[in-house]
């Protein structure tokens, strides 16, 4: 019998899918380190998992696999998250990339999700757009800790960015005026409050919408979704913002930006691929392309 039994309402094919599946976990220091842990638990089989970072003190609050014995010798985010995927789920294939996102994007064009565990604006936004221009969903958390009074409120949001739905500018996540400020401060985020509890709440609602792409269980699936968290009374809402926003497109990602920038059609023509070897599938596309070019 199964070890995944008892999550069988997912789907009758729904093992498969989530072992094929490749998911990519963008920032490991915080909510991102639960999504890894949470995702080997429920059966995803490849994961990419990106941070250029090792763990220091002030991760130990924070980071799930995270343990005080891994200060001394500076363990890789990466290599922790590795560790504990496996740890959960020895057959699956974790992907390792301890760099900037930028550098590791051909290992993340192939995920089917990507999550994004960033603190930078700058970073999210680019992160998304990426997203956006490779047909991939974008799963994006964020938390805050902001003084009010004599108290703090603890808040954050989560947001499914699929391509033509809304986007993180659309719900005024990113903004022009939060982009300067942060670029005042030489583009970093600084030491922002974060606690284990608000980014586990973020990344279970995160998992949550994950699977639903990926093994939709019941009719409402849903391809684009922003929910807000209020830790101060454990209440998790749709924004009032999304609602203003039904039925319109996003301004700010264009269908005609999706797509490698890079990718020259001209040099994929020239490419020898026509083999007695290739699927016909392949083999008719080229034909399909090389015929267009020719009339143009």
């Amino acid at each position: 019998m199964s070890w995944l039994k008892r999550q069988s309402f997912l789907g009758p094919n729904s093992e498969d899918l989530l072992r094929n599946a490749t998911v990519g976990i963008v920032g490991l220091g915080g909510g991102g380190s639960h999504i890894g842990q949470q995702l080997a638990h429920a059966g995803i089989g490849n994961f990419v998992v990106v941070d250029p970072d090792t763990i220091e003190d002030h991760n130990l609050n924070r980071l799930i696999g995270g343990k005080f014995k891994f200060l001394k010798r500076g363990k890789a985010k990466v290599v922790i998250a590795r560790d504990l995927i496996l740890g959960i789920q020895p057959t699956a294939r974790v992907q390792m990339e301890r760099s900037l996102w930028q550098v590791a994007a051909e290992s993340l064009r192939r995920c089917d999700v990507i999550v994004g565990g960033l603190d930078s604006f700058r970073a999210r936004d680019e992160l998304e757009r990426f997203c956006r221009q490779n047909l991939i969903p974008y799963i994006d958390m964020g938390m805050d800790v902001t003084k009010v009074g004599d108290g703090f409120l603890v808040a954050g949001q989560v947001l499914l960015s699929s391509p033509g739905g809304p986007c993180l500018r659309c719900v005024g996540v990113v903004t022009d005026e939060r982009l300067s400020e942060e670029a005042a401060k030489y583009g970093a985020a600084g030491g922002k409050p974060q606690v284990v509890w608000p980014n586990g709440v973020l990344a279970s609602i995160a998992v949550g919408l994950l699977m639903q792409l990926i093994a939709p269980w019941h009719r409402k699936a849903v391809a684009s979704v922003y929910r807000e968290f209020d830790g101060n009374t454990h209440i998790v809402r749709e924004s009032p913002k999304w609602k203003s926003l039904e039925g319109r497109s996003c301004p700010h990602h264009p269908a005609n930006e999706r797509g490698d920038p890079t990718f020259d059609i001209r040099r994929w023509l020239e490419m020898p691929v026509i083999s007695p070897k290739k699927p016909p599938f392949w083999r008719a596309m080229l034909e399909h392309f090389s015929a267009w070019w020719a009339q143009r």
